[in-house]
């Protein structure tokens, strides 16, 4: 029997959501399943996913993630109609998404989608609990992140 070769993408990493970063406080994260077609598996084999603006919403007891853009690709299905942009279901168990439901509605908090990635064969979205930072906030941030590269850069000259 042939061993299967591992891909040249060393990697689980699908795509990140940099913005969402950059935009928010991140206060608590969760792990995700996500319930995906076959040309969307095939798609983010490729790496063709996008989570620029995406969020999760809480529908029916059910968590959404919305506006994640996987592009096509040119050799799926012919016989299959590809939306790009469709909802898609996120796995959660029941706690996770009481506790989501909680903090979005008392708390004031936003949930939106972090990464995707690969943990083994399935597909796992991370998403959290957010607040939006102030301009302020993103610029103290922004120097904090600057000074620690300049210190870095610094002890590793000195060494």
């Amino acid at each position: 029997m042939a061993k299967k070769k591992k891909s040249s993408n060393n990697s689980s990493s699908i795509c990140q959501n940099r913005k969402a970063r950059h935009e928010y406080q991140i206060d608590t994260k969760f792990e995700a399943g996500m319930v995906l077609t076959g040309w969307e598996v095939k798609s983010l084999r490729d790496g063709r996913a996008q989570l620029a603006d995406s969020y999760v919403v809480l529908k029916n007891d059910e968590a959404w993630l919305v506006a994640a853009h996987f592009t096509p690709l040119k050799t799926a299905c012919a016989h299959v109609v590809a939306d790009p942009t469709r909802d898609r279901k996120l796995l959660l168990n029941r706690r996770e998404i009481e506790r989501l439901q909680l903090a979005i509605h008392a708390k004031g908090f936003t949930c939106v989608a972090l990464s995707m990635y690969w943990k083994g064969s399935n597909i796992k979205c991370e998403i959290a609990l957010v607040k939006g930072k102030k301009l302020h906030d993103k610029r103290a941030s922004e120097k904090e992140r600057d000074w620690s590269r300049e210190k870095q850069r610094t002890l590793s000259a000195n060494q």
